[in-house]
């Protein structure tokens, strides 16, 4: 322990010309830290002076006597900036530098004082760092002037400043290591001192408190700048109508977050007017504006099919240049591994471009622009989308009753005053977000047609009142499912927005077997199908009294027809990830199902006419699955007789041998029969004709055999 009155004896300091400065050996810094030497070197002659003297020991000859030159064990950076000042002639060799000299006799090693200075001071705290900023500004330095010389970026100051400007509670539990510097850049991005407080305190005795969690509920009653509806109006046109924008400087995914909600809707729903009268010129009966359009808007309306406009012979030599040069630039960078930028930029505005020749616009016919409509909506990026082009039901009623002259309905006539109006005299009806844009709402004692939305929720109550009095009146339930099955299945008949939504979805098959119509059961379908058909009458309005008029089983015969279209059994390829619209758990669900029916109906493939045959299985399988299916069915030892065969040998024998047996394939089985087997043939007198014609009993073609077998081995392990 050192005494008490011990003494501390100070270095002398003196100037030193920089060319009598040598770079010590005992300098234990190595590895490069912190700004960049030149930087350094910018610092200092900026500030024209060393802000910390140069560390400095006499060089010694051998004798022991000081040569006059010195070497900097500590403040090698310092020495290294100022030794590039000197190289770009902005410092003279010979300028004096301050310098702090050290004994040559001190038992303190050059290494330890330079390990100590490099070690025994403390790195500033990032809040002094911000506060220093915000107080250069405040004093009269500029965001640019206080980047230029720490050599930062002006965002990297202004991210500092906003950091400074947080409130005095959350910077200090910043300093007492309360929160993460994270978390004090997102509470940066509401200004106000009381929301910060109070969003703090939230979290306080709470596990949530990720930067995100806390920016979210700073920003809770806001819109973000990427929400497509800001995106559509644009956030100048939203600033410049008085909007007021949070901005977060520390995130670069976005551009803050609109504080007036209703402004923008306002906005929103301005442009959307505009831009809806402008299509309204051509001529549409009506048009339907939303910031997003509901799920199934379409459903039920007609859509028109248009003529897309034709290429001029200009057009059409743009695109085909187009297309060459989008296959030349592919063809050139084809093995490259990664494209130049311009390649790729040129890339995409060929194709945007071709794109636009492929989306032409669409003409339609006067007639049936005059009653179709258009819908209007934002798109996922704010962009703005048009579809043209749909006819609601009862516009195609009003075509109808003026076509024939008959009713159907008291409302048939809804739109006869405008009967001898011109389609371009009409104006449409604009629709925003559900709201009728009317262009005056007084129009004194006239009354006008009630609210859509007060239509659907009084037709909502009434809509289960009615379901609740049919579920108490089977039997007009039973015909009520009939009549819609009918409209359904058969193709003579229309379905129209029907009261009763129960329906069959008759199932395709997309992929199916040579020969599907010709079986048994699609035939007997079919006949079935036509003999109801001629029975049926022509008129739809007549279908629900003949139906009421069918007696005995004819009802439920009818019925059971009409459900039966309905069945799907079908096996689908499904992604194994649930990423699909069929997954593999719905696959496994719809068979498991479909064999529930099966057995209540009594199915049996074999009675039903399936039988194996080289073109539906035999001949579609590896060799091993087709002598399966022979052991199976006929027995070990027709297996074995066969063994030898090529494949499509063996599929024409295989199919000879099953012929007479119940053998069914896998999918074919009922699921609750486990792996249990056909009854195998036990004697050759009972069993399968195990004798095989002459030709196919011939053993040549060994080396056929044997590449045959690589290549079925090959199918195997593809299975």
């Amino acid at each position: 322990m050192a005494p008490a009155n011990q003494k501390l004896t100070l270095s002398p300091s003196r100037d030193i010309p920089f060319n009598k400065l040598v770079l010590s050996q005992s300098n234990v810094r190595r590895i490069k830290a912190g700004i960049s030497v030149e930087e350094l070197a910018e610092d200092i002659a900026r500030r024209g002076t060393l802000l910390q003297s140069l560390n400095v020991r006499p060089v010694l000859d051998e004798g022991g006597n000081e040569t006059g030159m010195f070497e900097v064990p500590a403040g090698g950076r310092r020495y290294q900036a100022l030794a590039i000042l000197v190289k770009q002639k902005r410092l003279a060799k010979t300028a004096p530098v301050p310098c702090v000299v050290r004994d040559p006799a001190t038992s303190i090693l050059a290494e330890d004082d330079s390990l100590a200075e490099n070690t025994q001071r403390v790195a500033l705290h990032p809040l002094d760092q911000f506060r220093a900023f915000l107080a250069l500004r405040n004093k009269g330095m500029s965001e640019e002037e206080i980047a230029a010389a720490f050599f930062t970026t002006v965002q990297v100051v202004r991210q500092r400043l906003r950091l400074a400007t947080v409130s005095p509670v959350l910077l200090e539990v910043y300093a007492a290591d309360g929160m993460t510097l994270e978390m004090l850049m997102a509470f940066t991005v509401n200004p106000d001192h009381a929301r910060q407080e109070q969003v703090l305190e939230s979290i306080r005795n709470s596990w949530q408190k990720e930067p995100w969690q806390i920016r979210r509920m700073l920003t809770e009653t806001t819109v973000p700048a990427s929400d497509k509806r800001a995106r559509f109006i644009g956030l100048e046109a939203y600033e410049a109508a008085g909007g007021a924008i949070l901005r977060d400087l520390f995130s670069h995914d976005n551009d803050g977050w609109l504080q007036d909600v209703s402004l923008l809707d306002s906005l929103v729903d301005q442009k959307l007017k505009g831009m809806a009268d402008e299509i309204a010129d051509q001529g549409w009966k009506w048009i339907d504006a939303s910031v997003e359009l509901p799920y199934g808007h379409a459903n039920g309306l007609r859509k028109l099919t248009g003529a897309m406009q034709d290429l001029t012979e200009e057009e059409r030599a743009v695109r085909e240049a187009l297309r060459k040069e989008h296959d030349d630039l592919e063809a050139e960078y084809t093995e490259a591994s990664d494209l130049p930028d311009e390649v790729d930029l040129r890339l995409a505005e060929i194709e945007a471009a071709l794109e636009a020749f492929e989306n032409r616009p669409v003409s339609f016919d006067p007639e049936e622009i005059a009653r179709a409509g258009v819908f209007l909506s934002i798109g996922r990026d704010g962009e703005f989308v048009v579809d043209h082009g749909y006819v609601r039901p009862e516009d195609e009623l009003d075509a109808a009753v003026e076509g024939s002259g008959s009713g159907n309905g008291g409302d048939a006539s809804i739109d006869h005053d405008d009967a001898g109006v011109g389609s371009s005299a009409r104006r449409a009806v604009i629709t925003i977000g559900s709201q009728p844009m009317d262009a005056d709402d007084d129009e004194g004692d006239v009354i006008k047609p009630l609210p859509e939305r007060l239509v659907t929720e009084l037709t909502a109550e009434r809509t289960l009142a009615l379901r609740d009095r049919l579920a108490n009146n089977p039997s007009v339930a039973f015909l009520a499912v009939l009549h819609k099955f009918c409209r359904d299945v058969f193709s003579r008949y229309m379905t129209y927005s029907p009261a009763m939504e129960v329906s069959v979805r008759n199932t395709g098959f997309s992929l199916q077997a040579p020969g599907l119509k010709e079986i048994p059961a699609a035939q007997a379908i079919e006949e079935r199908h036509k003999a109801w058909e001629a029975r049926m009458p022509d008129d739809e309005a007549a279908l629900w009294d003949w139906l009421a008029s069918l007696e005995g089983t004819e009802q439920a015969e009818l019925f059971a027809h009409c459900a039966a279209f309905g069945v799907n059994a079908l096996y689908e390829k499904a992604d194994r990830y649930g990423g699909g619209t069929v997954t593999v758990h719905g696959i496994q669900q719809r068979l498991a199902e479909a064999d529930r029916l099966a057995r209540a109906v009594g199915l049996d493939m074999v009675e039903a006419g399936w039988r194996p045959t080289a073109e539906n299985y035999l001949g579609r399988v590896t060799k091993p699955r087709i002598l399966e299916a022979v052991r199976e069915g006929a027995g070990e030892r027709a297996a074995e007789l066969i063994n030898h065969l090529k494949k499509g040998d063996m599929a024409k024998e295989a199919e000879r041998l099953l012929a007479d047996t119940s053998w069914l394939p896998e999918p074919l089985r009922m699921t609750d029969a486990g792996d249990a087997s056909p009854v195998e043939a036990e004697n050759e007198e009972g069993g399968a004709d195990e004798t095989l014609p002459a030709f196919l009993t011939d053993d040549d073609g060994d080396d056929e055999n044997a590449e045959a077998n690589e290549d079925d081995a090959a199918l195997v392990a593809a299975e």
